[in-house]
Formats: structure tokens, C-alpha cells, sequence
């Protein structure tokens, strides 16, 4: 019990606790302290009516009693009585915790941490610390480092927020299509690495996957007007929905076609569903937004050969419209082998301004060695069977990939 409400109220806590102290590290120190209270007293005097409003009083005033103890200037000492007589009972904590400016705090702090001086993997670490309660041991694992290094990346992010001045806002509304971007690309990298771990035993780690969903679905209750934020909730719904049938019970990777549809999770194809026929009346459409609709194109089809490849494909056009990556024209290309062949999909994936940036991905010659075997090239399939394996990481990823060049040993002698 004291762990799922740690996991909600987290982040809640010290988005709170930084308004008021305008300091991350004091606001995290005192939201832990009150937790271990939590573990300490709950277990014998039950739960407090507000869990949120106790752990939000008792951070408080853990942390004036540091500010007293560590004060050795009158100007300090005298700032942290102030906020000591300014504190809220606990009363008033526990019906704060529950209004607006609650909800202000926190989409403050996912803004603070996803601001665009901090780099990428940095925004992905404070996020998952700061908002989602992840311990620095558990973040390290899923980054693939050791826990003293993901310590030291984030003491230095949180460091350059001090030093930078980096406010503690959501941006004017001027700035905010291009920051609510940085937020979106933030939460999807996370539910990405869950979804197919990036090294490591297992294809899929759990945790991540959900605590993603858990922090856009926070995002979606705090920014309910921007459709690409519900869209990113849809497709994080839609594909999580096949979690179940994406590996067998030794943990051997399922591709789409093969898995077993009576798996999938329907409430979260329904809620999906939901999600995008409102986007789709919204007529704003965005990049998360086509790619929920290619999933929900996915879930509709009861078995692998009943797929609309063309409604796809149409997706994927208007998808690298919006976005004119490598990536985005390799999907595209899985789905027009389905519409017009391997070779029509062969010539995208061969082209340079696929194949040079995507070189060093295994994702690449993974579908290039499924489009050479289609084609007859059992020879050169293989060739690129190896290459994925050189430059995959994911043992369950590897797994599957050999397993693949191994069919192929009877067609080239």
C-alpha cells in the first residue's frame, strides 16, 4: 500500500515542496523523509484520511527543521521561522493536496525537467526521479549504467537548474507548442525503452512501460486541450495493449503477425479507441495522434492477414509529412511491402537518406534481411541477419534474430 502511494503521490509531493522551498534538492530530501515516517507510523496508526496532504505537511516541516538547523546566518534562521509559522496544518495540507495549484506544481515541474538546456537522457532521468518516485538504482538499470554514474548525471542536472536559473513554470503560451514537444518526446523515449529495453535479458521491462502511461496520463489530465498530449496517451494504450502477446512464457520475442490476438488487452484498445476518434474530431492532427491511428488500424483487425495495409500506408504518408525521418520511412516500408511488395519496400530501405543514418541501428537490417528473404535472397538475408545481430543488444531481440538466420540455412547450402 505505502509503495503505490509513494509511486502516486511522489512526484506530487516534491512539485509542491519545490514552490514553496525553490529548491529541488531540499523538496526530494524532505518528501523521502516523509515517506520513511510513512513506513514507520502508518503500519500502526492506519492510514491518514489524505496520504497526499500528511506526506506534503510532514516534507514541510521536515524540511524548515533543516533550513533551522543548517541556518548560521540571522537572515536564514529568520526565513525558515517564517515559513514555519506560515506552514498549513494538517488539515489544510490534506485539502490543498487535492486542488488546482497541486496540479500546477506538477505540470511545472515536468516542464523544469524536460527544459531544452538539459540534454535528452537527462530530461528521461529527472522525469522518472522527480515525477515518477523511480529510485536512482532502478533508473540506472533501465539507462544500462552504473547507479554512481546515473547519481552523478542527475546532481549535475539538478545543479544546472540552479545555476541556469531554469524557471519553475509551464512556458508563456507563446513557447509552449515547441516545449509541450520536448515533454511528449520525453515520455514516449520512456515507454519506448520499457516496451523494448534497449540491452539486457528481458525485451520488455514492465515498470517503465507503465509508469510512462502513468505520467502521460497526468500529462492528458493536466493539459487536456492539446490533442497531440491525448495522442500520445492512445498510442501508448494501443501498443501496450499487445504487451501480453509480445513474448512467449521463456520470454522469446512474438513479432506482430504471429502473436496470439486473443491476448491483447481490450479495455485498452477500447480506451484507445476513444482517444482517437475524439482526436480525429479535434481535426488538429499531429505525429503521436497518426501513429494512434495506425495502432488502432492494428487493433482492429481480428488476424494478421485481415490488416487495412493501405488505410496504413496512407497514415504512414501523412506521418512523414508531419515527421521526415529514417525512422518513420522505415515503418512506412513495412507497410508498403504489404501494399505493393518487398522490392518497393527493398528500394525505400536501401535509399541513402535511409540507410546512412539508421546504418548503425540493428532495426534496419532486421527489416531489410525480412525483406531480402521475401524476395528470394536467402543469401543476402542472411548477410543482413548477421548485421542486426552485430548491433542488437536485447538478448530476447538476439534470440529472435538468430532463430531467423537459422531458417535460412537450408536455402543457402
Amino acid at each position: 500500500m505505502i509503495e503505490r502511494i509513494y509511486r502516486e503521490e511522489y512526484g506530487r509531493a516534491v512539485a509542491v515542496l519545490t514552490r514553496v522551498f525553490g529548491d529541488i534538492d531540499i523538496a526530494e530530501e524532505a518528501v523521502q523523509e516523509a515517506f520513511a515516517a510513512a513506513v514507520q507510523r502508518w503500519p500502526h496508526d492506519g492510514l491518514p484520511p489524505s496520504p497526499a496532504g500528511w506526506i506534503i505537511t510532514t516534507a514541510r516541516n521536515r524540511a524548515v527543521d533543516r533550513l533551522r538547523r543548517e541556518s548560521k546566518r540571522t537572515e536564514r534562521h529568520i526565513a525558515a521561522m517564517s515559513l514555519d509559522a506560515a506552514a498549513p496544518t494538517e488539515t489544510e495540507a490534506e485539502a490543498n493536496a487535492e486542488e488546482g495549484p497541486v496540479q500546477d506544481d506538477r505540470l511545472r515541474m515536468i516542464f523544469t525537467c524536460c527544459h531544452p538546456s538539459l540534454a535528452p537522457n537527462v530530461q528521461v532521468a529527472l522525469t522518472l526521479r522527480l515525477l515518477g518516485g523511480l529510485t536512482t538504482a532502478e533508473i540506472a538499470h533501465a539507462f544500462v549504467v552504473s547507479e554512481a554514474t546515473m547519481a552523478q548525471r542527475l546532481v549535475r542536472a539538478k545543479g544546472k537548474i540552479r545555476a541556469a536559473r531554469i524557471p519553475y513554470r509551464v512556458p508563456f503560451e507563446a513557447d509552449l507548442p515547441d516545449r509541450v514537444g520536448g515533454v511528449l518526446r520525453t515520455l514516449y523515449l520512456i515507454f519506448n525503452e520499457g516496451y523494448t529495453a534497449s540491452a539486457g535479458d528481458r525485451l520488455v521491462r514492465d515498470d517503465l512501460c507503465a509508469e510512462a502511461i502513468r505520467l502521460a496520463r497526468l500529462l492528458a489530465q493536466l493539459m487536456p486541450d492539446e490533442p497531440e498530449v491525448l495522442g500520445l496517451l492512445g498510442l501508448m494504450l494501443l501498443i501496450d495493449s499487445r504487451r501480453a502477446a509480445r513474448t512467449t512464457a521463456d520470454g522469446e520475442l512474438v513479432v506482430l503477425a504471429e502473436q496470439d490476438r486473443r491476448l491483447w488487452d481490450r479495455k485498452l484498445i477500447e480506451e484507445g479507441h476513444r482517444i482517437v476518434r475524439a482526436c480525429l474530431r479535434r481535426d488538429r492532427p499531429g505525429p503521436y495522434q497518426l501513429q494512434a491511428a495506425i495502432n488502432a488500424v492494428h487493433a482492429d483487425a481480428p488476424a494478421a492477414e485481415e490488416t487495412d495495409w493501405r488505410q496504413i500506408l496512407a497514415l504512414y504518408d501523412q506521418l512523414l509529412r508531419f515527421t521526415p525521418t529514417p525512422v518513420v520511412a522505415l515503418h512506412r516500408a513495412v507497410a508498403l511491402a504489404e501494399v505493393e511488395g518487398p522490392a518497393a519496400a527493398l528500394a525505400v530501405v536501401e535509399a541513402p537518406d535511409v540507410a546512412g543514418p539508421m546504418a548503425r541501428q540493428h532495426l534496419l537490417h532486421a527489416v531489410r534481411a525480412d525483406l531480402l528473404r521475401r524476395s528470394g535472397r536467402p543469401a543476402e538475408a542472411a548477410d543482413a541477419y548477421r548485421a542486426a545481430l552485430d548491433r542488437a543488444d536485447n538478448a530476447a531481440e538476439r534470440t529472435f534474430l538468430e532463430g531467423r538466420l537459422a531458417d535460412l540455412h537450408p536455402s543457402i547450402g
